[in-house]
């Protein structure tokens, strides 16, 4: 067994010896870490006493945290995206900032909104957490162009970080060194989904994220380039989120790397949360510029509908039951606008500060009822929601080096070279009872530099 493990221990190091300026063949590759370290507030000392945390005791949370970072500068990626650091705790971020900045890495840092970050514990509730994120990047690798922080005000008072970035130099041999590449990067980490109903709130902040990009690149009349993002988006490939994502062409590094499909389920866990379950929620997404997006908002009301059958199917509703449940009273066999809002109403999407708007449910109306006759027949409601054949998956091949796309341009893109969880046994979908890092396993993905043909993406 020792030896397996020493075996297992000598692979791991040479997957991952692909740091930040690695050279493979004739390209410098970019690498890149997610890892929700575990806010110490959060970190339970003892089965017995719930309230007995690892904030409480400074030898137990500085270890721990000097051991992460010592993985951290082990696996030398080119961008570092954190979770659940403690900016309540001066003495631990400066312990980051300065590890990190001796290494080379600049930083930023991001707490939560509305004054969460006191440092304090209420055992009633996880309002007062004091961490977010911080993002480090290797300044002899990657220099920022530009930083933008992203303020969701919702329910979970979660946050965002976006960093514009391009490559110190060329990262094929023979290329100009004035020809550099430039990537969007964001971290953030998504609400818990304590219940069924806040899965319209993490719906909502993937939507702020793309639509913030979005906005981004036209404010700043940006080329096409990859965007990757990076975090804690706690939920899994069956998620409404995953599917969200997925929806808008972008792809999960990990499974790419290792050939995983979107059924690919159980292969591998990257959390165990604090009922005890294992699943896979952490992720780098990457989006090269040669994918062709529908618009946002039609993905984005196509995910609700998703959520809406969902929430219908919870309910052991059949198609027909759904049916009716949403037509409620209406005479006809069809489904009006007043009796859709009732719906929405009853299944908990609308009606309180953080479900959906009234604009929000005018366009949902709007895309189900497609032959905008006013009502929503049962042709439509199957359609748009209940078994709807548009909500599918960017294809996964790039588009086709037809000769008019290489009039338009060549892009800059992204193949996923390799992507690696720690400790391995995460892997194969196990949790080992030995690992004390955190309650996640951080997942670094090393990209290797293409250039790929590109038409113009549907936005």
């Amino acid at each position: 067994m020792d030896e397996r493990k020493r075996q297992e221990k000598k692979k791991q190091k040479k997957r991952l010896r692909m740091g930040r300026g690695s050279v493979v063949g004739s390209e410098r590759c970019v690498s890149c870490t997610t890892f929700n370290i575990l806010a110490p507030i959060y970190k339970r000392l003892s089965k017995e006493d719930q309230s007995c945390r690892e904030s409480q005791y400074r030898a137990y949370w500085s270890s721990r945290n000097e051991k992460i970072i010592d993985r951290l500068l082990g696996d030398r990626s080119s961008i570092i995206c954190l979770q659940e650091v403690w900016l309540g705790n001066d003495e631990l971020v400066q312990m980051y900032e300065k590890r990190l900045g001796d290494a080379g890495y600049v930083s930023f840092k991001l707490a939560r909104t509305n004054n969460r970050g006191d440092g304090t514990y209420d055992s009633g509730t996880a309002a007062s957490a004091p961490f977010r994120l911080l993002t480090a990047v290797h300044q002899g690798y990657l220099r920022i162009i530009n930083h933008r922080e992203l303020l969701f005000n919702d329910f979970g008072d979660r946050v965002a970080q976006l960093l514009h970035v391009e490559s110190d130099g060329a990262l094929w041999q023979g290329q100009k060194c004035s020809d550099q590449q430039q990537i969007l990067i964001v971290n953030t980490h998504l609400l818990f989904p304590h219940d069924f109903s806040l899965c319209i709130v993490r719906l909502q902040q993937v939507y702020k994220i793309l639509r913030y990009i979005e906005t981004y690149r036209k404010d700043h009349n940006l080329d096409l380039m990859p965007i990757i993002l990076c975090g804690d988006w706690n939920g899994s490939k069956r998620g409404h989120v995953y599917k969200f994502l997925r929806s808008q062409g972008f792809v999960s590094s990990y499974d790419t790397a290792h050939r995983y499909s979107d059924v690919d389920v159980h292969k591998w866990v990257s959390h165990r949360n604090h009922r005890g379950n294992i699943c896979g929620v952490d992720f780098i997404w990457l989006l090269n510029p040669n994918k062709l997006r529908k618009p946002l908002r039609t993905s984005w009301n196509e995910a609700v509908f998703g959520l809406i059958k969902s929430l219908l199917r919870a309910s052991s509703l059949t198609e027909d039951n759904a049916f009716a449940f949403l037509k409620v009273d209406s005479p006809g066999y069809f489904i009006t606008y007043s009796g859709f809002c009732q719906a929405l109403h009853q299944l908990g999407l609308c009606g309180h500060p953080h479900g959906l708007s009234s604009e929000d449910t005018k366009d949902l109306w709007t895309q189900a009822d497609t032959d905008r006759n006013g009502v929503v027949d049962f042709e439509e409601f199957q359609q748009q929601i209940w078994n709807p054949k548009c909500f599918e998956q960017a294809k996964d091949e790039t588009t086709s080096e037809t000769k008019e796309s290489r009039m338009i341009q060549q892009a800059f893109g992204f193949n996923v070279k390799n992507a690696v969880l720690f400790p391995p046994e995460v892997e194969q979908g196990m949790w080992p009872e030995n690992y004390s890092l955190s309650d996640h396993a951080p997942l670094t993905v090393v990209f290797s530099p293409v250039k790929i043909p590109c038409g113009q993406p549907i936005c």
